[in-house]
């Protein structure tokens, strides 16, 4: 009889530290009404220099084409 109630000893102590473990993870921040917040793909362009892609609110533009930095939008569109 002993040996059982010192298993369920155990087995309440196990749980009482693995229940204060799962309060004290930090729970992600929940949105308006708890809907998760998506973010809309954003378009990609493409480097007329050098042709890395890149969002195109990172993009430099001049004369209808998109650059990835200053210094391929002064080197203008490779030939």
């Amino acid at each position: 009889m002993m040996k059982y109630l010192l298993l369920a000893a155990v087995i309440a102590v196990v749980y009482a530290l693995w229940r204060n473990g799962q309060r004290r993870m930090p729970r992600p921040p929940a949105g308006p009404r708890g809907a998760p917040q998506a973010s809309l793909p954003e378009p990609m362009v493409r480097c007329a220099r050098c042709g890395v892609h890149l969002p195109q609110s990172q993009a430099l533009s001049h004369d209808g084409h998109s650059y990835c930095c200053e210094a391929h939008r002064r080197q203008g569109r490779d030939a």
